[in-house]
């Protein structure tokens, strides 16, 4: 009778625990969508707040350590959580994860709120522009970061309890988790950000995470009036996204590449001056009625010394690397010189230009190309090649090597000129004297041009680097910026003294630390 009861109690018991197992059985395919989703999600926020930052502090390799490492700190932690959430009833763990998206949305949607209210505080009272940038970052993306981690732990468990083959279910979720963080990144950079914007596209991943937080509650078997008490969520979040929507964007354009602005100068004369303003830095300066003026020193100095080497030909055929507002082809265009190339990577910025700073695109030829790629695809040879994709920190590193100075002088006639403008902190001088070593490394003479003025301490001086096979026959020059301002060579000896004092290493395509010698400080100015 005994034995009987024992296994009667045992039979109901192992019952029960099947009941219980089917109850946890959930569909494999449910939760690897929903795990693919939350994780592709998760990355688009990733890649959106490097465009969002980058109008406060720029785009350097810092920027973004700084976003991945808050981000996957977010996410670590988030996981961590959620393991924690797991080890509960699953059903219940599946209601709390819902719960999680929805507060992962309001902030998800509150991400670009938070920077424009605390990014310019930040920046105006932290001294190391690193920190500056990891507070910007966690201060809007960091929450929306370790609430999007807490769910994936939790689809996992959920994926292997009751499932003989629970290791197969727990390769797939991991499986499925990368893969969605590449679909992710990949429809950020491509298709989202170029044709939504920044803000649009974090208020459609609210959108999303609100409907993978509703599916979890389903999946966790919630009551109705469970999921009524996220509709105040989900109401929050449509006003903020409304009142989001509706502040004034940073960007006047977004493409792929770059967030871009136009500001017009002259409030007397309306769209007679106009700036353009590339991420957070300025990148030209052009005039309606004034085509031949430079506006500012590095244009004004790229233009005068060129036309200076050059005064000797009637015309000349000319290379320039970035468009930007194309102010030096437009100004030689209108002097008759017509056979102009311009390699700008970004199209959008010359639709811009176009639009706003009177460009001719039938005037010149115009490739939509990085430039180091071009010259190596075409064996032109040019009088003049003119670096001008620089601006402050704003330095593409694979333009600045030995190997890219080489490909420059196979380029170049017998007496062409490469100029290329730069700026440092004239206290440092580490990249700058780094930046003069590479191009002596291929060029017979390498002069540097500057303001004739004194610096002044901590001043971030401009400077242009001219590389040809002949020195020039003169060693100053008067130009208009717009006033007329003189600009002078720097005496060799000087030159070589700071080269012995900074005894600075070639920048290679395989090593070009050019932001870390820059030591940062340029961010915040």
């Amino acid at each position: 009778m005994a034995a009987f009861l024992k296994d009667r109690v045992v039979n109901l018991a192992s019952i029960a625990l099947n009941k219980d197992d089917q109850e946890k059985l959930y569909p494999l395919f449910v939760l690897i969508i929903l795990q693919g989703v939350i994780s592709a999600s998760s990355m688009v926020v990733e890649i959106v707040a490097g465009r969002m930052i980058a109008p406060y502090v720029g785009m350097s390799l810092y920027t973004w350590t700084a976003i991945i490492a808050v981000v996957l700190a977010g996410f670590s932690i988030g996981n961590w959580i959620g393991g924690k959430i797991a080890t509960s009833k699953i059903t219940t763990a599946l209601r709390v994860s819902g719960g999680v998206m929805m507060f992962a949305a309001m902030s998800t949607a509150c991400a670009g709120l938070m920077l424009r209210l605390l990014a310019t505080p930040i920046i105006s009272n932290t001294s190391e522009p690193l920190v500056a940038i990891s507070l910007i970052t966690m201060c809007a993306f960091f929450l929306p970061s370790v609430l999007a981690g807490i769910p994936a732990p939790i689809l996992t468990v959920a994926a292997m309890r009751g499932r003989d083959n629970s290791e197969y279910a727990l390769g797939s979720m991991y499986a499925v988790g990368a893969f969605g963080a590449i679909i992710g990144t990949v429809a950020a950079g491509f298709l989202l950000i170029p044709h939504l914007g920044s803000t649009s596209t974090l208020i459609l991943v609210s959108v999303v995470y609100i409907a993978s937080g509703i599916l979890c509650f389903w999946l966790g078997k919630g009551q109705m009036h469970q999921l009524v008490v996220t509709l105040p969520g989900a109401a929050i979040l449509f006003l903020t996204s409304l009142y989001v929507l509706d502040q004034p964007q940073v960007c006047d354009h977004e493409s792929e590449y770059f967030c871009i602005r136009v500001v017009d100068l002259d409030p007397l004369r309306p769209s007679e001056t106009k700036l353009m303003v590339i991420d957070h830095l300025a990148h030209g300066i052009s005039n309606l009625k004034k085509p031949r003026v430079m506006y500012t020193p590095h244009a004004a100095l790229l233009d005068g010394l060129a036309r200076e080497r050059m005064k000797a030909k009637s015309t000349f055929n000319s290379f320039h690397i970035g468009g930007g507002t194309y102010s030096i082809p437009r100004a030689w265009y209108d002097r008759g010189f017509s056979n102009i190339t311009v390699a700008e990577i970004d199209p959008v910025v010359t639709e811009v230009a176009t639009e706003n700073f009177w460009l001719n695109k039938e005037a010149i030829r115009i490739e939509h190309e990085d430039a180091r790629l071009l010259l190596q695809r075409e064996n032109i040879k040019y009088d003049v090649i003119i670096g001008d994709a620089f601006t402050d920190i704003a330095v593409p590193e694979h333009l600045i090597t030995v190997e890219f100075f080489n490909l420059v002088s196979q380029r170049l006639t017998t007496d062409g000129v490469f100029l290329m403008n730069f700026m440092d902190n004239v206290e440092r001088l580490d990249a700058f004297s780094a930046v003069v070593v590479s191009l002596q490394s291929v060029f017979k003479n390498v002069e540097v041009w500057t303001e004739a003025s004194s610096p002044q301490k901590g001043e971030r001086r401009v400077f242009v680097f001219l590389a040809s096979n002949e020195k020039s026959d003169f060693n100053s020059i008067r130009l208009r910026v717009p006033e007329y301002t003189r600009f002078s060579v720097l005496d060799d000896t000087f030159i070589t003294s700071i080269i012995e004092r900074k005894s600075p290493k070639l920048l290679t395509d395989d090593h070009a630390p050019l932001a870390y010698l820059m030591g940062f400080d340029p961010i915040l100015n």
